[in-house]
């Protein structure tokens, strides 16, 4: 490349953008970038972005037109074109591979170690990573990747770890560790096996580094390890490490040797993916759902939910149906079935949201039940009180403009309606996901179309059994 194009291409630089809001400031490169695209300058742009780093890539390529952007990657090089494909979301990422880019990987994931090519795999979504593992040819290692299930430590575990014998001095350890410094990135702990391999503790590094070099890794190491199979769930590992405050996570084969570990990086984005599949079933949404999806997906992932919400709601109108001659009667109480539904449905939600995150957190333990759901008991009458209280309060309020029949009886009606409503759908809210999680289904299914349907129902039961017997006695 001459000065003069060097010359050029210096003020086309990107400022990092920290937030959702695209920058002005970058308007002016992504014009001269799209032109260059459209001139065919490819060698012009590879020797720009190769300056620049990946996460800037990364925002520019979600700044172009989709096949803008596609062109642009297939002529990124292996390198930084790899780390800029983890930086990128899943959903866009899965729009920018085609069947040349896939091409693209292979060749290059073919011609590295292993290792490093299994941990490169770990960035992919699973459906890439497997369609790439299908195309290499003869990479024993890479595929076994393949054997161990979708969500589990095997999947996303890292094979690169420091794995010493418990004879092993403090001195060799971080000799071992200057050695592995240029294979493994981050090194926050050294793993102890016996003399067949087997995991039998671990050393920190920070207590390493302070410990005598001729301390044997014996005397210093921590015996009192957690290690998860390699067909764990990914949700319970996340689990386990928050509850006992580990950075990584060792993995042990069926027979107790260590096989790989959990990193922090991996941690963090299996707590970001459970968090986005429990927000897309709280909402009634499949959990593999993307925003990306074919029409029949979306159809598909959602339509089964849609279709309980409706026999729920088709139950709680043969509910109201059922109390057809006191609607007649009365067509007053017609006004108070929003209300009660809608506090049965919030109650519900709120009591369920709470037992999720415990159970996802771990903050909640078997012995520890009893005591919560008593404190969702009496913290939900409470609530279910005071707000019986102020709609008892409003509708003798009302009663002074507008003519009412038997304001008292109503005010008391609707009151203790709450009440038992508020109580009730607290207690099913708290109670289903923690029965879900003991059978094993997702507790985050209990939220939305079953917690808010079901609540539904019992409350319009509860207004009217309250009604005909305070109301219309």
């Amino acid at each position: 490349m001459n000065s003069s194009t060097a010359n050029e291409l210096e003020p086309i630089v990107w400022t990092r953008e920290t937030s959702q809001e695209p920058l002005e400031a970058n308007d002016a490169t992504l014009k001269s970038i799209r032109e260059m695209i459209k001139s065919g300058n490819r060698n012009q742009i590879v020797d720009l972005l190769k300056r620049w780093d990946p996460v800037d890539v990364m925002q520019l390529l979600t700044r172009l037109r989709l096949k803008h952007a596609r062109k642009l990657f297939q002529w990124l090089p292996a390198n930084p074109s790899i780390k800029v494909v983890a930086e990128l979301r899943p959903e866009f990422r899965s729009l920018l591979m085609e069947e040349s880019t896939l091409d693209q990987f292979r060749d290059i994931l073919a011609g590295l170690d292993p290792e490093d090519a299994t941990e490169i795999l770990n960035e992919f979504p699973d459906d890439v990573a497997d369609e790439l593992i299908a195309r290499l040819p003869d990479v024993e290692d890479i595929a076994t990747r393949a054997s161990y299930a979708d969500d589990t430590a095997g999947r996303v575990m890292a094979r690169k770890f420091v794995a010493l014998r418990e004879d092993c001095t403090a001195g060799e350890a971080v000799d071992q560790m200057r050695e592995e410094a240029g294979r493994i990135r981050k090194i926050f702990t050294v793993y102890v096996t016996d003399a067949s391999g087997k995991l039998t503790g671990t050393v920190e590094v920070g207590k390493l580094l302070l410990a005598p070099s001729e301390t044997p890794l014996a005397k210093i190491m921590n015996r009192d390890v957690l290690a998860v199979s390699a067909d764990t769930d990914q949700e319970e590992v996340l689990r386990l490490a928050r509850k006992r405050d580990m950075r990584t996570v060792p993995v042990v084969s069926a027979d107790g040797h260590l096989v790989g570990r959990v990193t922090p990086k991996q941690l963090t984005r299996i707590a970001a993916d459970e968090a986005n599949e429990d927000m897309l079933l709280m909402s009634g949404v499949s959990g593999e759902a993307r925003s990306d999806d074919t029409i029949f997906r979306i159809v598909r992932g959602r339509l089964p939910w849609l279709l309980a919400g409706l026999v729920g709601a088709s139950v709680a109108a043969t509910v109201v149906g059922s109390y057809e001659d006191q609607l007649a009667e009365a067509a007053i109480l017609a006004a108070f079935i929003p209300v009660t539904m809608s506090m049965a449905g919030n109650a519900g939600l709120q009591a369920s949201a709470v037992a999720v995150q415990g159970i996802a957190t771990g903050a909640l333990w078997s012995g520890d039940i009893v005591y919560r759901l008593m404190k969702e008991f009496v913290a939900a009458l409470f609530n279910g009180a005071i707000a019986g209280l102020i709609l008892g309060a409003l509708v003798l309020i009302a009663s002074l403009v507008v003519p009412l029949e038997a304001p008292g009886q109503l005010a008391l009606a609707t009151s203790l309606s709450l009440l038992c409503v508020t109580t009730l759908a607290a207690m099913v809210g708290a109670t289903v996901p923690i029965i879900l999680d003991k059978i094993g289904i997702d507790p985050a299914m209990a939220i939305g179309v079953f917690i808010t349907s079901s609540n539904d129902v019992l409350g319009v039961l509860i207004f009217f059994l309250m009604a005909t017997t305070f109301y219309m006695a």
